[in-house]
């Protein structure tokens, strides 16, 4: 009410065209509940009785080149108002078939008398046959099986919506996607419930309408014969006949709209979402086997030569199935298949040798990072064939520079034709880091350890993280989703895997040139740090090192600004890298305990005992490092302790004195990466620490 006030105080002409749209629904209802009420004149029956068949031919098209049934959100809607609209048009006709029917066949408007008397043929026994059939067929069939898909589709839906969000989790996790991505596909998932819910209360709709439109026409030829023989004297035959064909001509303008409304809801809810519309569907996949045009056109043939069958009609059908079957085959025959086009490539390598002398141009640098593909693999990588992998790629990069801080190399993409076919190699520096296998036609089915039943399929491991997975066929999907498999497709587990591999060699990555581009990167905000500081105090090959030390050990450098105080505080007096990275550690000791315990609640680590800790400490300044037998022991223990922190659902941390951080956290990485050091120094005071571990306790 507010807000209808203040349109009507506004002043004139500042109602834009958003705002008309928002008044358009509560218009049209008022209009449609007053057809119901007001007589309408013949001429206005006409012209809604017209837009009536528009609208729903209109909503028809637009099902039919929907991609997916969300693209038609509003077809619920449209499917309420459009009964609506059928209903109160039909009780507008009906008070003026009533009041003037005794005037003539025209009565009611020239549409119903042209689909009374034309349509019908004037036979009103031949209408009255043909309308219960469009009802039948409207009521039984078309609209009785498009709810139950609708019911269908919405309890599969509601179903696979946990699945859905812990793939859409799994995206966002591994930084194959952003946050507004994830919460817009969160969206999608719930309205695609919703749709399908809407679509199971609102096919009631059109079945209601349809028993409603057989009881109006019972009783418009009643009604009739009443009102014309008791009040306009009109003798049995004559009232018979003019009412019962007003009636056809009125229930026949409002089933074939709504035969028309309930095609289009059968179309929406029992399509496959893909690429396609439903034309391209029906042509591509019905008509695209020559065998199966040929084999129909056999029999077809054979049909037709029986005697006494319309052998023209068979005979012309069964040669246009011959003549498409002749049009597809020289159709596949021009497509080359991907083995002719790998033997194609092969030869054109081993014929007309490169003669010319040898160059500087010929020889080639390793790429900083690379990734090699079988050629079934290449559609994931063309983006002349909608290829996604690339697009994936540079998120993934964006993503990372956000979180560790700075921009890994560009990753070269090429195909290699002595891998398997789908398989892939991720390489850095000429050296491969990472191999897979993926297959663009099925999805990779993943345990996240709570699954409630198999799955057919061909066994395998995530390459990322090692996880059990079952590569399974796109008509298993939604099945998985529901026993609780994260389902994703062959882009997203090459795009997870790289993510992943770049992540774990982010020092590596990090080279000189990425270094001084953060320099030149930091000099625009903070000119007089960087120039006071590198080259002149600080070697730029100094400051790599630190870099890489850090990320060696997962620690972000986005916090470049603190990075650099505390080399320019101590860089002047302290010149060994190991050293430099110890410091710059404490002064980021507050974001690396963020990152491993958010929030502010309790810091639950493994610690050390104190008879280990001093045995460590006397090994460390004797330089004589861990002995053997300490060591195995050592390693034993922080596996067990590791293995009690997943269970608890706490990150893997080991905290000792400072001096033994970088003697432990040298020693441990190689054997579990999984485990982080950290000194109590680098602990802030505002955190608790508690000890839910202890190593050493039987050394």
């Amino acid at each position: 009410m507010n807000s209808l006030a203040g349109l009507l105080r506004m002043p004139k002409g500042m109602l834009d065209a958003k705002q008309f749209k928002g008044l358009t629904g509560p218009i049209l209802i008022v209009l449609i509940l007053s057809m119901m009420v007001l007589p309408l004149p013949p001429f206005l029956l006409d012209l809604l009785f017209t837009f009536n068949i528009a609208v729903s031919i209109m909503v028809l098209l637009v099902s039919m080149y929907t991609m997916k049934p969300l693209d038609f959100a509003a077809f619920p809607a449209v499917l309420l108002f459009s009964t609506l609209l059928r209903l109160s048009l039909n009780v507008a006709s009906t008070r003026v078939v009533l009041m003037h029917g005794h005037t003539g066949p025209d009565a009611a408007g020239k549409v119903i008398e042209a689909f009374g008397h034309f349509l019908v043929g004037g036979n009103f026994a031949v209408g009255v046959m043909v309308f219960i059939i469009l009802v039948l067929i409207n009521f039984m069939v078309i609209t009785k099986g498009a709810g139950r898909i609708a019911e269908v589709g919405a309890r599969f839906a509601l179903d696979a919506m946990p699945g859905k969000q812990m793939a859409i989790d799994a995206d966002l996790n591994a930084g194959l996607i952003g946050e507004d991505v994830a919460r817009k596909r969160r969206a999608e998932v719930a309205q695609e419930a919703d749709f399908y819910g809407s679509m199971d209360g609102a096919s009631k709709f059109v079945r209601g309408d349809a028993i409603a439109g057989l009881l109006i026409m019972i009783i418009n030829i009643i009604g009739g014969l009443v009102v014309g023989m008791l009040q306009h004297g009109l003798d049995f035959q004559t009232a018979s006949t003019t009412y019962t064909l007003l009636a056809i001509g009125d229930g026949l303008v409002a089933q074939i709209p709504a035969l028309v409304i309930s095609t289009a809801a059968g179309v929406i809810v029992s399509r496959v979402a893909t690429d396609e519309d439903v034309g391209s569907q029906l042509t591509g996949q019905l008509f695209s086997n020559p065998n199966v045009m040929f084999l129909t056109a056999g029999i077809v043939g054979l049909l037709g030569m029986i005697p006494g069958m319309p052998n023209l009609a068979f005979l012309l059908i069964a040669g246009a199935l011959v003549w498409m079957g002749r049009k597809g085959l020289q159709r596949i025959a021009a497509i080359p298949s991907a083995e002719q086009v790998a033997a194609e490539q092969a030869a054109v390598q081993t014929q007309n040798p490169d003669t010319a002398e040898a160059t500087w141009d010929d020889v080639a640098l390793v790429d900083p990072l690379g990734m090699e593909v079988g050629y079934r693999l290449i559609p994931l990588v063309d983006q002349s064939q909608k290829g996604e992998l690339l697009g994936r790629i540079k998120s993934i990069r964006k993503k990372i520079a956000q979180d560790i801080g700075f921009l890994v190399p560009v990753v070269h993409i090429r195909d290699n034709l002595e891998i398997k076919p789908n398989s892939y190699v991720v390489s850095l520096k000429g050296v491969e880091i990472g191999r897979g296998e993926a297959f663009p036609n099925q999805w990779m089915a993943i345990n996240p350890g709570q699954v409630s039943g198999t799955l057919a399929g061909t066994p395998t491991q995530d390459p990322a993280f090692g996880l059990p997975a079952v590569w399974i066929d796109g008509s298993l999907r939604q099945q998985a989703q529901i026993l609780g498999y994260t389902v994703v497709d062959a882009c997203t587990v090459m795009a997870t895997h790289l993510n992943h591999l770049i992540q774990t060699h982010a020092a590596d990555l990090l080279g000189r040139q990425e270094v001084q581009q953060l320099l030149d990167q930091i000099s625009k905000t903070e000119p007089k740090l960087t120039e006071d500081l590198v080259p002149k105090v600080l070697s730029l090959s100094t400051l790599h090192k630190v870099l890489q030390n850090l990320l060696e050990e997962e620690v972000s450098i986005r916090d470049m600004r603190t990075i650099l105080d505390v080399m320019a505080e101590h860089a002047p007096t302290v010149k060994d890298a190991t050293e430099l990275t110890s410091l710059v550690r404490l002064a980021l000791g507050r974001a690396i305990v963020q990152q491993l315990f958010p929030g502010d609640s309790e810091v639950q680590v493994i610690g050390l005992d104190g008879s280990l800790d001093g045995v460590l400490q006397q090994a460390m300044s004797s330089n004589s490092g861990i002995e053997p037998g300490l060591a195995d022991n050592l390693l034993r223990q922080a596996q067990a302790a590791i293995a009690r922190q997943e269970q608890m659902g706490l990150a893997p941390v080991l905290v000792v004195q400072h001096s033994l951080r970088v003697l432990l956290a040298r020693f441990l990485r190689r054997s579990l990466p999984q485990l982080k050091v950290l000194s109590h120094s680098e602990i802030p005071d505002s955190r608790n620490i508690k000890i839910t571990a202890t190593l050493g306790g039987r050394v």
